[in-house]
């Protein structure tokens, strides 16, 4: 299978998609609370795309028939928006495509909504961490292998989390699914050679019980086997030597979480709040 390496030109336009994708998901991290559904968290994300001269990569992709795949609690990735409203205590991962002058970009995050357990924090705290520990690797002369590695060895050796075998992060640039293959699990120095010019999206889906999973019979949603939440972060990352150049942002998706939590907790501490 072919590898297609970019050009310097080329990865500042895969840039400006990539960056595209982390503002919509800050969007829809200031319009995360209990009550909201999904299916309003995807229209949301669909006219900002729009409005930004881009349009959804998912949408119409293999037939899939929104702009977000997001996945509620024990769905891991591809769930569907819907009328579900959120719950106080519920995770939710959100993971968005745009297509822009020629190129996808492509970024997940995963959500706590209201006030969520200890164990789901730890879970989300380790799953984000998780990616940073695979970007890392993510420089020219490495293998996929010490990225796989690198995950697995934080999740599953550390924290004892299941670390999903069935889906795998991949290679991105003018289709949304290019090679390599990037799993989340493996052994270092093996896989795929990385390569300056290489873009690859590292997206770690762990899970808070066993990594087994399930399709749903709607198709396409993920499914955790025995229930248990699941996590989902996904970064979009340029090989270089040396270091690594993350082409998405977590950061304006952060100030927008942060922002959010301070307005619900103002909110729940009036003694009479005005609606």
């Amino acid at each position: 299978a072919m590898i297609h390496y970019k050009s310097k030109t080329e990865i500042e336009l895969m840039r400006q998609s990539s960056l595209l994708v982390s503002e919509t998901l800050a969007l829809v991290a200031s319009h995360i609370k209990p009550g909201v559904t999904t299916l309003a968290l995807d229209s949301i994300a669909e006219q900002f795309i729009l409005d930004h001269g881009a349009t959804a990569s998912f949408k119409g992709y293999h037939g899939y028939p929104f702009t977000c795949c997001i996945s509620v609690n024990d769905a891991v990735v591809h769930g569907f928006p819907g009328k579900q409203e959120l719950k106080d205590g519920d995770i939710v991962s959100v993971d968005v495509g745009v297509f822009k002058n020629g190129f996808h970009g492509d970024s997940a995050y995963t959500f706590a909504v209201g006030e969520t357990s200890e164990a789901l924090q730890q879970l989300l705290r380790v799953t984000k961490e998780s990616l940073y520990k695979g970007i890392e690797k993510a420089i020219h002369g490495n293998r996929v292998g010490d990225i796989s590695w690198a995950i697995q060895e934080h999740t599953e050796k550390k924290y004892g989390y299941g670390v999903v075998r069935d889906l795998v992060g991949h290679g991105l640039g003018r289709q949304l699914h290019e090679e390599p293959q990037v799993p989340n699990y493996g052994k270092r120095g093996t896989g795929a050679k990385l390569k300056e010019g290489m873009v690859i999206a590292i997206e770690p889906m762990i899970n808070l019980g066993t990594r087994d999973v399930y399709q749903d019979k709607d198709g396409w949603t993920i499914r955790t086997a025995d229930g248990k939440p699941a996590a989902h972060f996904e970064h979009d990352v340029a090989i270089e030597k040396g270091r690594p150049d993350i082409l998405s942002s977590f950061a304006p998706i952060e100030a927008a979480e942060k922002a959010n939590a301070n307005l619900c907790s103002a909110y729940y501490g009036l003694e009479n709040p005005v609606l």
